[in-house]
């Protein structure tokens, strides 16, 4: 068996506000084994950029708190790390892509030394010409003619800001890359270019990787397992090819998303989004969080704890289920 490089259990992060508490992670489980990549994929406010950010221990100080679970990584659980261990960590071991590479770069500082400020606080111990070395080596390994280090942010495109963006976060070569929505800004062209690299590094370098998208043509191209997240939760787990079986049972969220893509082969006037909205996460429904919206809603799922069918570590969180029934 692969050895589990993070192991999260049970999360539970709430954001404090004026008027009450907005619980925004309310019970997700999951791990990843190294050189692998994990879809979590949702809609907005589903909760993926606040697991991240607390896998990552970045969540705001005074009003993002972890009520409860655990984050092991490497053995050790981060949730109890200190704030000057979790300073080690990151950067050197977790490195995490932010959805904009315009506003994640100093305007005033050049690429070369954006890149040495990871070497000098990672490895203290490379000698100048080692980090100039490095510098040079990460930036033709995302594409980057090495000459342009010493350009200024604004000298770049937005492409070439995000392949920037990602040398700073392989620098120290992590073992684990968290990329929030890292083709976001980017024209599809582009981003096709920045995945097909990140896949090719992440091949290269053996990281494992936590993708956050709402796009599951990327997850499809991308992805080794892929977590549903609705309201906090994750309500669907599975390996790549358990999720786009269509054949298979599904969440009827899941095949909502579904429902709302394209599809080549079939002739249809319109797509067929999912009615409704997301919950307010500060009033989360009784129950199953997702039953407002679902057609399938049923007596039992208003209220009380959802069960979870499992087969071949395929997991669906749905009343529907029960029994193995299809949906």
């Amino acid at each position: 068996m692969s050895e589990k490089l993070l192991d999260i259990r049970d999360l539970h992060v709430r954001y404090k506000t004026d008027d009450g508490s907005n619980y925004a992670v309310n019970g997700v489980s999951f791990s990843l084994e190294k050189g692998k990549t994990i879809g979590l994929v949702g809609e907005t406010g589903a909760g993926k950029t606040t697991t991240a950010l607390a896998i990552m221990r970045l969540l705001p100080k005074e009003t993002g708190i972890i009520d409860q679970g655990s984050i092991v990584f490497e053995g050790e659980d981060l949730v109890k790390a200190s704030d000057a261990h979790m300073r080690l960590v990151r950067g050197a071991k977790i490195s995490m892509i932010f959805q904009d590479p315009m506003t994640s770069l100093n305007p005033v500082v050049t690429v070369e030394n954006q890149i040495r400020e990871v070497l000098d606080i990672h490895n203290p111990e490379m000698s100048a010409s080692q980090k100039t070395a490095r510098v040079e080596e990460i930036l033709k390994l995302v594409g980057i003619d090495p000459t342009r280090k010493v350009c200024y942010p604004h000298q770049f495109s937005g492409g070439m800001k995000q392949r920037v963006v990602i040398a700073m976060a392989l620098a120290s070569q992590p073992d684990l890359l968290i990329a929030d929505e890292p083709t976001t800004a980017l024209d599809v062209t582009i981003q096709a270019q920045v995945l097909s690299m990140m896949e090719d590094l992440k091949g290269r370098l053996k990281t494992a990787m936590i993708l956050i998208t709402h796009d599951l043509g990327i997850v499809a191209e991308t992805c080794d397992y892929v977590a549903i997240m609705y309201a906090g939760e994750v309500i669907e787990y599975g390996s790549l090819e358990q999720i786009f079986d269509r054949s298979a049972n599904h969440h009827p969220y899941t095949n909502g998303l579904f429902g709302s893509i394209p599809n080549l082969k079939e002739q249809a006037k319109r797509l067929k989004p999912i009615e409704g909205m997301m919950p307010d996460p500060s009033d989360l429904p009784q129950g199953c969080k997702f039953h407002p919206r679902c057609a399938f809603c049923r007596e039992e799922c208003r209220s009380g704890n959802v069960p979870v069918w499992e087969k071949d570590g395929h997991l669906i969180r749905c009343h529907l289920m029960t029994g193995g029934k299809e949906n």
